[in-house]
């Protein structure tokens, strides 16, 4: 699967001006701090080999902020950390990594369906997606040299926030992560690249304005 760069582009500006245009007046703010899971990943280290299933499921924590227009549609900056991503406790040596992280910085669209409105309680179900950055790194090990690199990433996924108040409520989220390299032909197309994984987290939402 090939992803044009420019026509990628092009279709995040494209919809950036039709959200401006199309704003409603009403419009919230929503915080959300959350922790959860990452699993199902699989990652490829060259001379290691695919350690396709695993990667073992690790602990992660981030926070996202997002402007939800009348809850139907909206953008979110997501930021996530996860401590220890590549340890495999299962004493394979072949497989024990130094410390190492992976760290996901995403813009993405948001679009919901505010089920109960958009003040007091309700139930929010959304659908989100969008790229960014994607950090990993390993530290230097008797087997292996240390690596950081800094490489464009997507991701796709869905959830529901729960409001109790106007201003709280609770958030579940599930998303899939995929690194993106460049193209075999060397051009300005991407592929998807050999390292994903899955995510699942929970949280609190704060939400502002209306």
């Amino acid at each position: 699967m090939t992803v044009s760069i420019r026509n990628s582009v092009r279709a995040a500006v494209m919809l950036l001006i039709l959200t401006a245009v199309v704003t409603p007046a009403s419009a919230d703010w929503l915080l959300a701090p959350y922790a959860g899971v990452t699993f199902g990943g699989k990652a490829n280290f060259g001379d290691v080999g695919t350690l396709s299933d695993n990667l073992e499921k690790k602990a992660t924590f981030g926070v996202s902020a997002a402007w939800m227009g009348a809850g139907v549609i909206g953008f979110e900056a997501d930021l996530g950390s996860t401590p220890n991503f590549f340890q495999n406790t299962s004493g394979d040596a072949n497989f024990k990594f130094g410390d190492s992280n992976v760290t996901t910085l995403m813009a993405n669209l948001l679009l919901g369906a505010p089920i109960g409105g958009t003040k007091g309680m309700g139930f929010r179900p959304y659908a989100s997606g969008g790229a960014g950055l994607m950090r990993t790194s390993v530290s230097a090990t008797s087997l292996f040299d240390g690596l950081s690199q800094n490489e464009l990433g997507m991701n796709v996924g869905a959830g529901a926030h729960l409001f109790f108040s106007d201003n709280f409520g609770l958030r579940a989220d599930v998303r899939y992560f995929r690194k993106l390299q460049k193209g075999n032909d060397g051009g300005a197309d991407l592929d998807l690249g050999d390292l994903d994984f899955w995510r699942g987290t929970l949280g609190v939402t704060f939400r502002f304005g209306g």
